[in-house]
């Protein structure tokens, strides 16, 4: 990867100012940031242009000593944007733009973990792609075809949550190639699969732990308090820890007690749409809870989910991420 240019943005006395702070002799070729705008949350708006359908990794520091992966883009049309929602938690922070030579980029939110580099990758609604390492993928409910996944590396390992048609899709899993992964799943979601799914599958129940791929792998609850759409035993939500990372991914389900007990979550994938699962005000109140450093609000078609940022807040230091999923 080359650098292009490096963007440097302070904060001092409630105010931002930013600036180029180097840039390469070769600064007329993209990736090049064009403009930085704080906005009324103190999140930073990057705009940057490179050429059109090329790949670009954008990298943050703190102390302009180290530097880490923040996001990869694809730039379609030649121009892009991204928010950063860490910067309301930082006195500063500087930026760099890097151009991604290497074919079969996926593009997402980086994680560094001890165990390696994460790419989120949101597909739709409810499924989502963890790249990890460059090499292996996590896939999480996919559903939708195996077109949506087009350009994803084949997955190593397959959660599925419950067995309702937003969350499996068996044409799909055969079309991403899942018999040569290990699936992970609840016994309804087993009953359902075919002979060659079953042979790669492990059934978790509610509160079992196990391991899996250097994963540790946990199966929570995920249910409904007010309806019987998700009944309590029949869905698994998921903590997965990499590394020094625990993620959740907590399925359909509302804010149940189990949600809000959960403790050191790094990353937390939350559902928010009625009558399935529950309101933005439900979600950021459990959030509010259960504090985990960044939330995605997922499995979110028609809700506000501007209004579970807002009723999030930014006084506990949670970082709300909105991205597209749809």
């Amino acid at each position: 990867m080359k650098i292009r240019n490096t963007l440097c943005l302070w904060y001092g006395w409630g105010l931002a100012a930013w600036w180029l702070c180097s840039a390469s002799a070769h600064a007329q070729h993209p990736p090049l940031f064009t403009g930085v705008g704080t906005l009324t949350n103190r999140e930073v708006l990057l705009e940057l242009i490179a050429t059109a359908g090329t790949n670009c990794t954008i990298e943050a520091s703190e102390d302009t000593a180290r530097w880490a992966s923040l996001v990869t883009l694809a730039f379609a049309s030649g121009m892009n944007q991204y928010t950063d929602s860490a910067a309301p938690f930082l006195d500063s922070r500087s930026y760099r733009a890097k151009q991604r030579e290497e074919t079969n980029v996926v593009t997402g939110d980086h994680l560094t973990t001890t165990a390696g580099e994460l790419v989120i990758h949101p597909i739709d609604h409810a499924s989502f792609v963890m790249a990890w390492n460059s090499t292996q993928a996590i896939y999480l409910d996919p559903v939708g075809g195996a077109t949506r996944y087009r350009g994803m590396p084949r997955p190593s390992l397959v959660f599925i949550t419950h067995d309702h048609s937003d969350h499996l899709d068996l044409p799909t899993l055969n079309g991403i190639g899942a018999t040569n992964a290990q699936l992970v799943v609840p016994p309804a979601v087993y009953q359902k699969l075919s002979p060659a799914l079953k042979a790669v599958a492990t059934v978790m129940t509610n509160g079992q732990t196990t391991g899996l791929a250097s994963l540790t792998i946990e199966a929570l609850p995920m249910y409904n308090l007010k309806t019987t759409h998700h009944q309590k035993g029949v869905g698994n939500g998921y903590v997965l820890t990499i590394g020094d990372k625990r993620i959740y991914v907590a399925g359909d389900t509302e804010d149940i007690p189990e949600m809000r007990a959960l403790q050191s979550i790094d990353v937390a994938f939350i559902p928010m749409n009625l009558p399935y699962t529950m309101t933005p005000a439900q979600a950021a109140s459990a959030v509010r809870e259960f504090r985990p450093r960044i939330v995605y609000p997922y499995h979110s078609r028609g809700t506000d989910v501007g209004l579970f940022k807002q009723l999030v807040g930014t006084d506990l230091g949670i970082e709300v991420r909105l991205r597209k999923w749809y």
